[in-house]
């Protein structure tokens, strides 16, 4: 996929990130492999963000997935979005190649789960999912990926290869200093319940779906 320049970014302080604990597993949802649960010290919007490490990481371009959390899709299955299969895609790939999925609590994509489920009844009634989210008074969008470039950091992971539709990741994480290598995109996970979801990412941020014939 094509991988945008960076936006302009404003010089600031970053606060200092480390890596708090790590706590080995074994997941079911990574073909059982295991993986590694990274906390971290100082993240600067308080939320409990989760690094997954999985396999062997490259020091060189290690493959990463930057994950926002989705209770309806992640957990319950939901089939009204392709959150919960891009997630055991992520698990499984990185587990083989070694990297990381980076798991941030930014639930319907900033807006949080209440606001999320009240934009689906406006979807129910014909917005798509972004128009939804400003029906209720919120961005299209309000998920900011800096704080996931100061996990990387406290990671070492500075140059990655990014498994990723959304070109939006790939130049916020430029923006914040993370050299992104390549962008590889996940499959599509496409189903009668959530072809229009796809086809609103696809058309209003410019995510790489194929979505004739998927």
């Amino acid at each position: 996929m094509s991988i945008p320049e960076p936006r302009s970014a404003v010089a600031v302080t970053a606060p200092e990130v480390t890596v708090r604990a790590r706590v080995g597993v074994t997941l079911q949802r990574a073909g059982g492999h295991h993986a590694e649960l990274v906390t971290f010290s100082g993240l600067p919007d308080g939320a409990q963000h989760l690094a997954i490490v999985l396999g062997e990481p490259a020091r060189d371009a290690p493959l990463v997935r930057l994950h926002s959390e989705c209770l309806t899709g992640d957990v319950l299955g939901s089939a009204r979005c392709d959150c919960g299969p891009q997630l055991e895609e992520s698990l499984r790939r990185i587990a083989v190649e070694g990297g990381a999925v980076l798991y941030l609590r930014q639930e319907g994509r900033g807006i949080g789960l209440y606001n999320k489920l009240d934009a689906y009844l406006l979807q129910d009634r014909g917005a798509d999912t972004f128009e939804a989210n400003e029906l209720i008074g919120r961005e299209p969008d309000e998920r900011d990926y800096g704080v996931a470039a100061l996990m990387l950091g406290a990671l070492g992971m500075k140059r990655v290869r990014l498994l990723t539709n959304n070109p939006d990741k790939v130049a916020q994480l430029r923006e914040h200093g993370i050299d992104v290598a390549d962008a590889l995109p996940t499959a599509v996970h496409r189903t009668a319940e959530n072809a229009r979801y796809l086809e609103a990412k696809a058309l209003h941020q410019g995510h790489t779906i194929a979505l004739k014939g998927a």
